[in-house]
């Protein structure tokens, strides 16, 4: 038996992925709160999740990953005509704002991605 590298989560985010797209599509085929693409939400939704699970707390997915689940929320809110455009991307903009503010004053670690490229470039 062949054991999975304990540093691989690749695989396991594909799959929530693929699981994630397939529940949307038969949401969505299925009629389940007609008018919603449960594709796009569902998949938005675990993006976010996603982000924060594989790619930890920090600077980066502090502000990425909650960005994800509130668009998500917004999306079903928009697709369900209880949330104009208008109204909805001003909420996403103030989001950033607000989740970039908290990740400057939060005494969190930069992203690992951030910092590998700054010494290899050094």
């Amino acid at each position: 038996m062949t054991q999975r590298p304990v540093g691989n989560k690749k695989p396991i985010a594909v799959s929530c992925l693929i699981i994630t797209l397939g529940v949307g599509w038969l949401l969505t085929s299925q009629s389940i709160m007609p008018g919603v693409d449960w594709v796009w939400v569902l998949g938005l939704g675990v993006a976010g999740v996603l982000v924060l699970a594989m790619g930890g707390i920090d600077k980066v997915t502090v502000v990425v990953g909650p960005f994800l689940i509130i668009a998500t929320f917004l999306s079903i809110l928009r697709q369900t005509d209880r949330l104009s455009v208008e109204t909805e991307v001003p909420i996403l903009v103030i989001t950033v704002g607000v989740l970039t503010l908290v990740s400057t004053f939060l005494p969190l670690r930069g992203a690992r991605w951030l910092n590998a490229s700054e010494e290899d470039s050094s």
